[in-house]
């Protein structure tokens, strides 16, 4: 029997530790000295979810690719263009037009939109540079349900019609090509059919799948572009249409989408036939996707009513597990307004909605009661760590200004703040013996911004908004989300300068993390009767963008230090039918080596 070293021309290497691994290492084989064990890396291929579009959508398009994807677009109508940069989703800039059903490709800075409009299409187009959209000359015949491919100079735009479907949808068969300045008439297809921004390749190698005719029944056809005339080529496994599609004519992938009803199946075309892959997450209609048949993004959809889902299809030596929340240890009370101190796995609580003077910790599973705080007291600030935690003024008759400190087993009184005005829900930053601590709100929106060092608390000058607030980081590297706005501010050690708007209001929620990696979450928009909201976003120092949601939409949750921005704590506070127990833990997304061992069997 011939050796591993006869077959590839090398020993198998033997490693105290697991090496470090990159994507062309699939089949690499080493031979673990600590554990005993023969170890593989293996490609996967599999779908896994990611952060949810900022607004729920379908019959959108886009550009790029899985590492930094444009979509723009789509049901409501909507003119809202969104940015992924390989994990989250950010606003971009608008899209001169709304329309559902718009085509578009490109990439991320030099995306192209055309047509649209539903049931009545449009034939308007523009490019993308990565932040602002232009006007450009209008195709040529107006079209909704057309598919697009190529770059922003040199495209493609193929199919659709206009009218309501069924029994009224008549379909083009028209292509027309973009040369960067104006449309020109090119090849038409064989089979006329709307076909819903699906394509790939460049504009003189394109392909087309599937679509719909006029009575809305799905077709099968394939058909490929070679810059001048269309061809038909391998059919699709079943007809489908509204299905979504990325990828060139010798590496093609076919997702969702209608046969007669709306289906999840995947498909990849290799030039010459078709595979089945693992199927989508969810049976959907009119998604959209970017990428390749190796790392692709989808978003959105029709299920049949808009959804925000957004999965990643990935081949690869890496498996990702997407960030998400999940149950944690219950509170020892349904209550709301408690300050919080520490970390997801070693944090401590105290006060609450009553007002009370329960204080708890955690160390990451479960709640423990420990001593009473000094007074009952509720929508308590917290700062610092477990074991040297701040909690910082709130809402008690005659000690609205006063600050303890918790040392892992006794409460200390420490010096009072100098507004004594009742400060509830104020923001904080820092830790025991360097703290910040800002606003408040007892029905009046307060300013007023000062500073602890280990012992007093120094007034500085008033901060640039008002009300209560949440906030995360250091004393000199703070980041402030006031709860009224989208606002955030920034605190350099000196001065407050504005950094990026939330996409969502969270006024009542929780920051956490520091000034450039931070986690905002939970809470709501301001109103009567207020909104209560799941929406959770992350914050690199210059922008904000999703993450995923909580699993319950409440407000005035443990308020201060909760962990960081991949490792988060949401404690108890109030859903709209009243106080809760419940406690969620965050964890970010992480990566590793699909390592494998070798068995006998």
């Amino acid at each position: 029997m011939a050796t591993y070293d006869e077959i590839y021309g090398k020993r198998v290497e033997v490693l105290s530790t697991d090496p470090t691994l990159v994507s062309t290492d699939a089949g690499k084989v080493w031979y673990n000295s600590a554990s005993g064990t023969l170890k593989t890396v293996v490609a996967t291929a599999a779908w896994s979810s990611s952060n949810p579009l900022i607004n729920a959508r379908y019959g959108h398009a886009g550009g790029g690719t899985q590492a930094a994807a444009v979509i723009f677009g789509g049901s409501g109508p909507t003119n809202k263009t969104e940015e992924y940069d390989g994990s989250n989703w950010s606003s971009g800039g608008d899209l001169p037009y709304s329309a559902l059903f718009v085509s578009g490709c490109g990439t991320q800075t030099a995306a192209l939109s055309a047509g649209g409009g539903w049931p009545t299409p449009v034939a308007t187009a523009a490019t993308y540079n990565g932040s602002t959209w232009t006007g450009i000359p209008s195709l040529n015949t107006p079209r909704s349900r057309l598919g697009a491919t190529g770059t922003s100079t040199a495209a493609v735009a193929f199919g659709g019609g206009s009218g309501p479907v069924p029994g009224g949808f008549t379909t083009k068969n028209e292509s027309e090509e973009f040369n960067g300045s104006s449309w020109s008439e090119g090849d038409n297809l064989n089979t006329a059919r709307g076909i819903n921004n699906n394509g790939g390749g460049p504009q003189t190698a394109a392909i087309a799948a599937g679509g719909e005719n006029p009575s809305g029944t799905s077709v099968a056809n394939v058909e490929e572009y070679n810059g001048t005339s269309w061809s038909n080529s391998t059919a699709l496994p079943a007809a489908k249409r509204n299905l979504a599609t990325a990828g060139d004519q010798t590496a093609f992938l076919a997702i969702t989408g209608v046969t007669t009803t709306r289906v999840n199946t995947a498909q990849e075309y290799d030039g010459s036939s078709w595979t089945s892959i693992s199927a989508y997450p969810t049976a959907m209609d009119t998604p959209d996707i970017e990428g390749t048949t190796t790392a692709s993004i989808a978003s959105g959809g029709s299920t049949p009513t808009a959804t925000a889902e957004t999965n990643e299809w990935n081949v690869s030596t890496t498996v990702i597990t997407a960030g998400a929340w999940a149950s944690g240890g219950n509170y020892p009370s349904s209550v709301q307004g408690m300050g919080a101190a520490g970390t997801q796995t070693a944090s401590v609580t105290a006060g609450g909605a009553g007002p009370t003077n329960l204080a708890c910790e955690y160390d990451g599973s479960a709640w423990s009661t420990i001593t009473n705080y000094p007074v009952s007291i509720r929508d308590v600030t917290g700062a610092g760590v477990q074991t040297a935690g701040l909690m910082i003024s709130g809402y008690s008759p005659g000690n609205t200004e006063k600050t303890n400190s918790w040392n892992g087993s006794s409460w200390t009184g420490e010096g009072d703040l100098n507004n004594s005005t009742n400060r509830q829900l104020g923001g904080s930053a820092g830790i025991e013996t360097a703290a910040l601590f800002w606003g408040g709100d007892g029905g009046t929106p307060i300013t007023a911004f000062e500073s602890y060092n280990g012992s007093a608390w120094t007034a500085l000058t008033a901060a640039p908004f008002g009300g209560n607030s949440s906030g995360c980081g250091t004393s000199t590297a703070a980041l402030a989300t006031p709860g009224p706005a989208v606002n955030t501010y920034e605190y350099g050690g000196s001065s407050w300068t504005a950094g990026g708007s939330t996409i969502n209001r969270h006024e009542y929620g929780n920051t956490t993390g520091t000034q450039t990696a931070a986690l905002i979450y939970s809470g709501g928009a301001p109103g009567s009767p207020a909104a209560y909201a799941n929406n959770c976003e992350g914050y690199d120092g210059t922008a904000w963008s999703t993450r995923p949601s909580l699993a319950q939409s409440k407000q005035i949750i443990g308020h201060g230090s909760a962990g960081t921005q991949t490792a988060a704590l949401a404690t108890a506070g109030y859903l709209s039918t009243g106080a809760t127990n419940t406690t969620e833990e965050f964890t970010g997304e992480t990566t590793a080596a699909n390592i494998e061992n070798f068995t006998t069997s």
